[in-house]
């Protein structure tokens, strides 16, 4: 019985080991669910081989949620790309949110973009600048596809000056599962177009505010690749 136990074992992990030449770099955030997951999978599988399968599979899917693909990132300049993977829920124009400013509220452009699991969580900069703030907003958990989400879920606000005077704010909202949102930037920071900047685990939402004078050029229903998909593009000088 131990015997059929160990071989059990080292067929998990010599599956596992086989699949890592066929999977997409993973995201660090995802190291420790994976090892959780993996852990579980070995656990079941003294338990019965059904079992040991089911936890297999189930770390498997770990192993894809956290996938972070390299993107190819559009080397046009004056343009906002998108931060996330997901449907594009909304793309017009829109009231800021009371906290997404400084001051009063503002008219703006925005675009929602929507995560399902299957998506990748990986969040992107959808444009180079400068961090001036970063605003933790504690919320509800409610379905992130619904639009109060946008001011009702927790989230993360980060507000990005292009240039002097144009400001953009990037949103990562949790949603009815997601309970964790990561984001590496620090205020004062200098950021890239494309570079990674955080994850939202298990299903979540992504709001951009920009100008209106920006020309928005994903229409709703659209599906957004993060890092490669341009939302909007604008002139700088007429933005000002």
């Amino acid at each position: 019985m131990n015997e059929k136990k160990q071989s059990n074992l080292k067929n998990i992990l010599n599956q596992l080991e086989d699949l890592r030449s066929f999977l997409p770099p993973i995201n660090t955030a995802g190291y420790p669910f994976i090892i959780l997951f993996a852990l579980v999978a070995l656990i079941l599988s003294l338990l019965s081989d059904f079992l040991g399968w089911i936890g297999f599979i189930l770390t498997l899917w770990c192993v894809y949620f956290f996938r972070d693909p390299e993107r190819v990132i559009p080397e046009k300049k004056n343009i906002l790309i998108s931060p996330a993977d997901g449907k594009v829920l909304f793309a017009g124009p829109s009231k800021s949110p009371e906290n997404l400013s400084d001051h009063k509220q503002q008219d703006l452009n925005k675009i929602s973009i929507f995560m399902n699991v299957f998506n990748v969580h990986v969040n992107r900069i959808p444009i180079s600048g400068k961090v001036i703030w970063l605003k933790y907003v504690p919320g509800t958990f409610l379905n992130a596809s619904l639009d109060k989400s946008s001011e009702d879920n927790e989230r993360m606000i980060v507000k990005i000056e292009v240039s002097k005077g144009v400001f953009i704010y990037v949103v990562q909202i949790a949603g009815l599962i997601a309970r964790r949102i990561k984001c590496d930037l620090t205020e004062n920071e200098s950021v890239t177009i494309g570079q990674r900047y955080g994850i939202i685990r298990f299903g979540s939402r992504v709001d951009v505010y920009f100008p209106k004078n920006f020309n928005i050029l994903v229409n709703k229903g659209q599906t957004s690749i993060s890092g490669e998909t341009i939302l909007a593009d604008f002139n700088l000088t007429k933005s000002k």
